[in-house]
């Protein structure tokens, strides 16, 4: 009598997975490597902005109230600057970089021939994301400490938080990208990313817009990212931290299980 014994496979564990997404995280390290110029070259905006609107404009502006004081504008925007360069950082390669492997590359496919998921590409996508966000956070807030626009030791927790507002516009980013058709549905990115980069309170506080106006403008997540960085920067640390910290962490993993299941959705049969 002959029998036959069936071995159920094994859960995949957290750190399989992550130790799967770390993989395609490599695969882009080396990508990159020939391309260095291109990665550097998102690290010249936002200081652009730090030189010509925080420094020259700040001499006409002079001082804003924050916190119950007033600082000066320079400082004002400079963390706002930061948030922002954290989310294009991450912004940029969970769009046009995902859909390019996804669409044409047809990278995915080939990747889930291997031992790797849906849900890893997901993570692994997202991390290297948030990576180049972080990349441009270090330089910027390098640029902003040569400045003198970092008032306090508080500061030291800003490139976490670079790295949290990195972790949620990737994942927010990547879960959009699955739902693009064509390279012209890019467009609507840069209808999102620019009035957030305009009306997150990154030029002006946020008790210069009406009441309505300061509702909208807290559901984004760039102002939450401002805000955090701001308090961070200039030593005005409150409970309402926590409330910012906590919302960028919902949405960036909120992203991350959208954009896992969407992967799978589009890539298996």
């Amino acid at each position: 009598m002959v029998t036959t014994s069936f071995v159920l496979p094994r859960p995949a564990t957290a750190s399989r997975s992550f130790g799967r997404a770390a993989r395609l995280f490599e695969r882009n390290v080396v990508v990159y490597r020939r391309t260095w110029l291109v990665l550097a070259s998102g690290l010249f905006e936002p200081l652009f902005y730090l030189g010509s609107v925080g420094v020259g404009f700040g001499h006409l502006v002079g001082t804003v109230p924050f916190g119950g004081h007033r600082v000066g504008y320079a400082d004002f925007v400079a963390p706002a600057l930061l948030a922002t360069s954290a989310m294009n950082g991450a912004i940029i390669d969970a769009t046009f970089g995902v859909f390019h492997k996804l669409k044409h590359m047809k990278l995915y496919d080939a990747v889930l021939a291997t031992p790797v998921g849906a849900t890893d590409i997901a993570i692994g996508e997202v991390a290297w994301s948030l990576a180049r966000g972080l990349i441009y956070a270090v330089a910027f807030l390098l640029v902003a400490a040569a400045f003198g626009d970092i008032h306090s030791w508080w500061a030291v927790l800003a490139l976490p938080a670079a790295t949290l507002i990195g972790l949620c516009f990737a994942g927010i980013g990547t879960a959009a990208t699955t739902f693009m058709r064509s390279w012209q549905d890019f467009d609507l990115v840069q209808l999102g990313i620019l009035p957030l980069f305009l009306f997150s309170a990154t030029f002006y506080p946020l008790s210069t817009y009406p009441t309505a106006g300061q509702w909208v403008v807290r559901c984004t997540p760039l102002y939450h990212g401002v805000a955090l960085l701001r308090q961070l920067t200039l030593g005005e640390v409150g409970w309402s931290a926590l409330g910012h910290v906590g919302y960028l962490a919902l949405l960036g993993t909120a992203g991350v299980v959208i954009a896992g299941r969407r992967l799978e959705r589009r890539l298996l049969p």
